[in-house]
C-alpha cells in the first residue's frame, strides 16, 4: 500500500513538473509557440474581417514573421520593460500597416475599429491591475 502511494505521489509530481515546464513563458491567451499564436491571430482576424484564403495566408505570414522578432527583442532587452514596450509598439504598428495593405477598404475600417477596441480593453485591464483590482486570468 505504501509503495502504491509513493508511486502515485511520484507520478503526480512528475506530471505537475512537466506541465509547469511546458507552460513556461505563457501569459493569458498569448501563450504558445509562434506558429500557434500566428494561427490563432490569423483565425481571429479572418473571423472578424471575413478574409479570403489569399488574405489569410498573407496575414498568417506576417504574424509568423513577428514571433521570432519579438523573441529576439525580448532576449536582447532582458528586463528593460520600457525599452521592450517601445520597440514592441513600433513593431505592432508596422505589422498593422502590413496587414492593412492586404485588406479591402471595408476590411481596413473594421480592422482599425477592432484595433481601437482591443487597445481600449487592454488599457482597462492595465488600469484595473494597477489599482489592484485586476485579474491576471484573461480567459
Amino acid at each position: 500500500m505504501k509503495k502504491l502511494l509513493i508511486i502515485c505521489g511520484l507520478l503526480f509530481s512528475a506530471v505537475t513538473f512537466a506541465n509547469a515546464q511546458d507552460g513556461q513563458g505563457r501569459r493569458g491567451n498569448g501563450g504558445g509557440t509562434p506558429e500557434e499564436r500566428a494561427k490563432r491571430q490569423t483565425e481571429q482576424l479572418a473571423e472578424k474581417l471575413k478574409l479570403s484564403d489569399d488574405q489569410k495566408s498573407k496575414v498568417h505570414a506576417i504574424y509568423l514573421e513577428q514571433g521570432p522578432k519579438m523573441r529576439k527583442l525580448r532576449d536582447s532587452l532582458g528586463d528593460n520593460r520600457e525599452g521592450f514596450r517601445a520597440v514592441m509598439l513600433k513593431s505592432n504598428q508596422e505589422n498593422e500597416a502590413k496587414i492593412a495593405a492586404v485588406l479591402t477598404d471595408d476590411q481596413k475600417k473594421a480592422f482599425t475599429a477592432w484595433i481601437k477596441e482591443r487597445n481600449e480593453a487592454m488599457k482597462k485591464r492595465q488600469e484595473a491591475n494597477a489599482n489592484g483590482n485586476g485579474n491576471n486570468n484573461r480567459r
